[in-house]
């Protein structure tokens, strides 16, 4: 079980199984679902109809959830639970203008990432001026670490044993037939965005989009990613490409400082 705090162990005992069960069902929502019935929220979730209605139906009594006859779905009270973590570290106020400021460098938008589990999250975005990203994901967001350049950028970003651990346990499947499957493979090419500083991964996650990404390291230990994704054609261009590795590695730093 995980450790509280650096402090003693946590066991079963002290987890409430409910709770977990209900985080569950919000997580059951996401980009591709959206709006569900009791029986997908049932089956994605594992509980039975029974358990399954009860937790639902408790989320909605709280305002997280709505229902729409048989159907149900994540309300605005949800990003309350997110506030927190966003104003502690004023992603709003003091990141997001720096991604910004980069972005009109390279008229593209700019995102960053943190480690959530085996998955990358989402915690900012920026885009150059008012123009929003025509290919990219929203705050909140999730992605695979090892076929995303944000992901492997977040794992280089890592102290040594903890990038070996990402990488021996964090899922593997294929997303388009350009996906590198060999995990010795994906290691190596962590080492080498460790080493020259920037990911660089073309169609692997999404076909026919490619996306660079690079580290951050805090001096607190902080650990994020910052990239940008856009039509394969255009990062095939190495001049534009160097331009954006440039500017990313400049942003790295701006935002190393903030953490």
């Amino acid at each position: 079980m995980r450790r509280e705090g650096g402090m003693r162990e946590i066991t079963d005992r002290d987890i409430s199984l409910t709770f977990a069960k209900g985080m569950g069902v919000l997580k059951a929502f996401d980009t591709g679902a959206t709006h569900l019935t009791l029986p997908q929220i049932a089956r994605t979730t594992g509980l039975d109809r029974a358990s399954a209605r009860r937790l639902v139906l408790t989320l909605v009594h709280l305002g997280y959830v709505k229902q729409d006859e048989r159907v149900f779905s994540l309300t605005p009270r949800i990003l309350v639970l997110a506030s927190g973590f966003l104003q502690a570290h004023q992603f709003g106020k003091t990141i997001e203008p720096v991604l910004r400021a980069f972005s009109q460098q390279i008229s593209d938008a700019i995102s960053m990432a943190m480690i959530d589990g085996l998955q990358a999250v989402y915690v900012a975005h920026a885009g150059a001026g008012n123009r929003p990203a025509s290919i990219g994901f929203t705050v909140g967001s999730r992605v695979p670490l090892l076929p995303s350049a944000i992901g492997r950028a977040l794992v280089a970003a890592c102290p040594p044993d903890k990038m070996r651990g990402l990488i021996a346990a964090a899922p593997l499947e294929r997303f388009t037939d350009r996906t590198v499957l060999d995990r010795g493979a994906v290691a190596a090419d962590i080492a080498l965005t460790a080493e020259r500083g920037f990911a660089f991964v073309e169609g692997e996650f999404e076909a026919g989009v490619s996306a660079v990404a690079t580290p951050v390291r805090s001096e607190s230990g902080e650990t994020a990613s910052l990239g940008i994704s856009g039509s394969a054609s255009r990062l095939a261009d190495e001049g534009y490409r160097n331009q954006v590795v440039d500017t990313l590695r400049e942003c790295s730093k701006a935002v190393a400082a903030l953490l």
